[in-house]
């Protein structure tokens, strides 16, 4: 496989040398560093490009690196034996080493503007097109390939759209995004509002970007966000609870979500009663501090290296909605567990209108929700189950996050904080000290009267 010697789009960036710039290969993942080289030796251009080179330049630790490369898919496939293709409306192929993938996309070309379909269009043969838009200027299908310059045109900000080359070390910039992360701006590429009803989601990027670099968005970037927001309605729940996990799981989440408050974005995230309780000023029953409390705890688990789900992040999302509705929808002919249970399906089931959450996250929410009575409950027979039940930790964490937020629960936060810190002896003793389980009495059942023999 071989490609031309002399590869187009060049001559329209601005090269810097390796000696006026910071990103070195000690900082770049090996594997990464093998796929470049593969791609040169067999003829092919391949660049590190996106949020790996920006936070190389931002002395940051890249979270993960993407290639961009003027080899088709398919030709990557054929290349790469431990590599495969993904997705229909991006074509992406994904490079596995153990753990580790390496994202490869194909430099990607300005789209044919007459291929126009509607939002339900049954159009013959309409899965084999490469290149797509809906009526309102959403791209709904994009593999229509080119070369780097016209790639670098097609991304959405400057400080994404840097190219560096293994080549000889430098790094190519089509647009302003050096200059852009010296002054610290979030810039689109384009025209912002066009680039917007192509893909909507690019407006939650722009504020994720924000908070997590700490840059401003440029004036004319920032501007049409509010107006076009209502795009958002257009995107699919699942992708918007994608969206949702990388605004609120970028380690900066207290500072995305003050942006969703802020602006019009995070009107189409969560459901109106959420909203309803976090705003500024008219906080309810402490919702706004748990809330504030549970991202300050992503973020704080974030900067330690350790995991965080998006079970936990909805239940603290959620939690107050479901205190609302237990008070707002009270149902005497249930129990109080079934009265919960009723008021937790009720606040799942009106944010999934939203952003559709994975049955496996949305289980473990609950999960801890219900653990909350059990941890509240002060007799030794809800202490054992509570503390051998699988979510144990999780619930012990929101419970402390809870009286963080002002909720008074009597300092059984302290109690089950000592219980864990104790010895199984002194565990035991704790447990004495409770009270056992009432048993409620069971009424004597009545005697059906003798039937009279005639």
């Amino acid at each position: 496989m071989h490609k031309e010697d002399h590869p187009l789009g060049l001559d329209k960036a601005t090269l810097i040398p390796r000696d006026e710039h910071t990103v070195s290969r000690r900082h770049i993942s090996d594997n990464a560093l093998s796929v470049l080289r593969k791609l040169d030796s067999a003829g092919f251009q391949g660049y590190l490009v996106g949020g790996g080179v920006r936070d190389l330049l931002l002395e940051k630790r890249p979270k993960d690196f993407d290639i961009a490369t003027d080899a088709t898919p398919e030709e990557l496939r054929s290349l790469f034996r431990n590599s495969r293709i993904i997705g229909r409306r991006f074509k992406i192929v994904h490079l596995r080493y153990g753990r580790e993938i390496i994202e490869a996309t194909t430099f990607r070309a300005p789209h044919d503007v007459a291929v126009e379909l509607g939002e339900n269009s049954s159009r013959k043969g309409i899965r084999n097109l490469d290149s797509a838009h809906s009526t309102a200027g959403m791209i709904l299908r994009d593999n229509v390939y080119g070369n780097v310059d016209e790639d670098a045109l097609r991304r959405d900000f400057t400080v994404n759209a840097l190219y560096y080359r293994t080549t000889d070390f430098a790094i190519l910039d089509f647009s302003t995004g050096m200059q852009d992360l010296k002054d610290r701006k979030i810039r689109m590429i384009g025209d912002p509002a066009e680039r917007y009803k192509e893909d909507p989601v690019r407006m939650l990027r722009a504020l994720r970007f924000s908070a997590k670099l700490d840059f401003d968005i440029e004036e004319e970037t920032l501007k049409p966000i509010n107006e076009l927001a209502y795009l958002l309605e257009s995107i699919s729940p699942a992708r918007l609870f994608d969206e949702t996990i990388k605004l609120l799981a970028s380690g900066q989440a207290e500072a995305t979500f003050a942006l969703l408050q802020k602006y019009q974005p995070g009107n189409y995230l969560f459901a109106p009663t959420l909203r309803a309780l976090l705003t500024r000023f008219k906080a309810r029953d402490n919702a706004a501090e748990l809330l504030q409390l549970a991202l300050k705890n992503t973020d704080n688990r974030l900067a330690e290296g350790k995991s965080v789900t998006p079970a936990f992040l909805y239940a603290a999302l959620l939690w107050p909605v479901v205190k609302l509705k237990l008070e707002l929808n009270s149902l005497p002919k249930l129990n109080a567990a079934q009265q919960f249970n009723v008021a937790a399906n009720s606040a799942l089931a009106e944010q999934l209108t939203y952003t559709s959450i994975p049955k496996r996250f949305t289980q473990v929410t609950k999960e801890i929700w219900e653990m909350q009575a059990r941890l509240e409950t002060r007799n030794r027979r809800a202490a054992e189950g509570a503390y051998d039940h699988p979510r144990f930790r999780a619930a012990y964490d929101f419970l402390l996050l809870r009286e963080d937020g002002g909720e008074n629960l009597g300092g059984v936060g302290s109690w089950w904080t000592e219980f864990q810190e104790a010895s199984a002896e002194e565990r035991e003793n704790m447990l004495e000290q409770l009270p056992r389980e009432q048993k409620p009495k069971r009424k004597a059942r009545r005697r059906k009267p003798a039937r009279k023999e005639n």
